[in-house]
């Protein structure tokens, strides 16, 4: 069963602690959108408070759903900056980028001797 969601899941791999009243876990967080977040490495139970800490930026949420080692934490306001909306941001732009630009060289224009005389020198 696909369950609709309002936003974009985006993969990240995001270091963060998750904290509750009694607790400070380590976790990572592997999906992100601006209304929640999939967190590996730590589990407490669904319906629980808490808060993701990243580098002293704090994002309040609830535990939406629990397994052994991952949870699904849901925002009660949409990210819309700071550190977690930054990484959202640039994750969200490095999937719709291009693959990284590889210039063909055409043959005969001296493409074999690349990296062999340096830039615009004839060879041999």
């Amino acid at each position: 069963m696909q369950i609709q969601r309002s936003r974009e899941r985006i993969a990240v791999e995001i270091p963060i602690v998750v904290t509750t009243v009694l607790d400070s876990l380590d976790g990572v967080i592997v999906d992100l959108s601006e209304g929640g977040a999939q967190v590996v490495g730590c589990t407490l139970p669904a319906r629980s408070q808490c808060q993701i800490d990243l580098d002293g930026y704090i994002v309040f949420g609830t535990v939406r759903w629990s397994e052994e080692d991952r949870m699904g934490i849901r925002f009660p306001y949409e990210l819309s900056d700071g550190p977690l909306y930054e990484q959202l941001e640039m994750a969200r732009a490095a999937k719709r980028a291009p693959a990284a630009f590889q210039p063909r060289i055409p043959a005969g224009f001296g493409g074999a001797s690349i990296g062999g005389g340096g830039f615009g020198r004839r060879t041999g």
